[in-house]
């Protein structure tokens, strides 16, 4: 059995810590979790009581929240090359953290339709949506990696975010956008992790067609 278990669904931001694992290239056990069902109950709980993923278990020990899991495994297995140089942590941290904050807080309040009154932005950690975005792309202007000179933990994070967020329209296809998740997308492991997972999915999708023509039957409109 492996010292690592990820926990997961393959239609959610479990697919950002796959890619992770399959960087590493180090032997992992999957389970795959149903929302509203195994989600939400025991023995998930007592690893996630939030009752959601990705989680992983590494040696007993849990970590929830895709930034963290990503920092920790780029630690937990140095050999892997994802984790900067000492000299190079302030943008590898500051990057990860600002779009697991701000940039998350950001898009989330978009694809809800909120905006942030002017008088209450002060409140808010991102201020505004246009701002954070403005500061995300000033961010990846004229570098090749978010931070250092080689890909890192912080690319794949921020790679796999802003490639949702282009993907959902959740931001505009700036040049700057564009190019990096391109460019960050272009490995090989994250081509297995996508594999994996679109395997998965057509997979729940093909259970789920008969309960739902079987639905349609049984009240029909």
């Amino acid at each position: 059995m492996a010292d690592l278990k990820f926990y997961t669904n393959p239609m959610s931001r479990g697919q950002t810590v796959r890619w992770m694992l399959e960087e590493l290239g180090e032997p992992y056990e999957t389970e795959i979790l149903d929302y509203g069902t195994t989600m939400k109950a025991e023995p998930y709980l007592s690893i996630n009581p939030m009752g959601k993923v990705p989680a992983i278990v590494h040696n007993s020990r849990v970590v929830t929240e895709v930034a963290a899991i990503i920092c920790y495994l780029a630690d937990a297995y140095p050999e892997a090359g994802l984790a900067p140089d000492p000299q190079e942590r302030a943008d590898y941290y500051r990057w990860i953290f600002f779009c697991s904050g701000p940039i998350e807080a950001a898009f989330t309040t978009k694809a809800m339709g909120w905006e942030v009154p002017p008088e209450r932005q002060a409140m808010a950690g991102f201020g505004n949506y246009e701002t954070a975005m403005r500061t995300l792309e000033r961010g990846l202007k004229g570098r090749e990696f978010i931070a250092g000179n080689r890909f890192t933990a912080a690319d794949l994070f921020v790679g796999a975010m802003v490639d949702f967020m282009l993907g959902f329209k959740l931001l505009e296809p700036k040049p700057a956008f564009t190019d990096y998740a391109k460019r960050m997308t272009d490995r090989d492991a994250y081509r297995r992790a996508q594999e994996i997972d679109g395997k998965l999915i057509a997979e729940m999708q093909a259970k789920q067609q008969p309960a739902e023509e079987a639905e349609a039957e049984a009240h029909p409109s």
